[in-house]
């Protein structure tokens, strides 16, 4: 069945409306009022020229991230700091570490930092964390009391008998997970400006974290007791008081440590 289709005149909806009446009456073809001859239309088209394809270049696919070497901003913005209140704040204003992210607060130091003596511990704990100063909690009860036994206190203000106090990284690691080599490098650059600008005349550092980021080298254990140097300073591996209160057999080895430093701050 057949049925002449003029619709142009309607909207969408009343097409709609035809077509739908149209089904009900049972159409199943629609034709135009003029006949159309389909072998015309086929030889016509096969005589055209065919179409030129113009080559184009395939845009990227996805565009490449952006690289930025966080460790030389960080070298960056270290160097430009002259004193420890800039560095401190350069730290602070600092995005490129997660690990700000996930810590309350900034741990930067304490004590004197006219002090000979300079301290670099691992990374702050919960206390630290909390507290905003490195070495709190029973580890920095201990490392008091194992200063206080080679005539030092971080509170002194004489510098011979003073001692200043930082950590290798100034941000506590979500679930103190272990450092990963790129966070330590990262943030070196700080550490290093921190000792330029501090000057002690002997650095202690304690567990394998600031061994790492000033030395080179990890293994505390085995670097414990041996004199090292950086920036022309005098350097004694030590294991973290946190080791010895887990270990106190190791803190007759502490102790030889902590002569060692005594006798040499007392050369000058």
């Amino acid at each position: 069945m057949g049925i002449a289709a003029d619709i142009s005149e309607y909207d969408w909806e009343a097409s709609l409306a035809a077509l739908a009446w149209q089904a009900d009456l049972g159409v199943t073809e629609v034709t135009g009022d003029a006949p159309i001859d389909r072998y015309e239309l086929a030889e016509a088209a096969a005589a055209m020229p065919a179409a030129k394809v113009v080559a184009t270049e395939a845009p990227a696919r996805f565009a490449q991230p952006v690289q930025i070497d966080t460790t030389a901003i960080a070298a960056q913005m270290a160097a430009s700091c002259t004193d420890l209140v800039a560095l401190r704040a350069a730290l602070d204003a600092f995005e490129h570490c997660e690990l700000k992210k996930g810590a309350r607060n900034l741990v930067f130091s304490d004590g004197n930092p006219a002090a000979r003596l300079m301290i670099v511990g691992e990374v702050p704990e919960r206390d630290e964390d909390i507290e905003g100063k490195p070495f709190v909690g029973r580890a920095g009860q201990l490392l008091d009391r194992m200063l206080a036994a080679i005539g030092l206190s971080r509170s002194a203000e004489d510098p011979a008998h003073a001692v200043y106090i930082t950590s290798a990284v100034p941000w506590r690691p979500p679930s103190d997970r272990e450092l990963t080599p790129a966070e330590i490098a990262m943030l070196q650059p700080f550490l290093a400006r921190h000792i330029a600008i501090a000057k002690p005349d002997v650095i202690i550092t304690m567990g394998n974290t600031p061994c790492a980021a000033l030395l080179g080298k990890s293994g505390i254990l085995r670097l414990r007791g041996t004199w090292a140097q950086t920036q022309s300073i005098a350097v004694m591996p030590m294991t973290h008081p946190t080791h010895l209160l887990r270990n106190p057999a190791a803190k007759r080895e502490a102790w030889a440590d902590l002569l060692a430093v005594k006798a040499r701050l007392a050369r000058g």
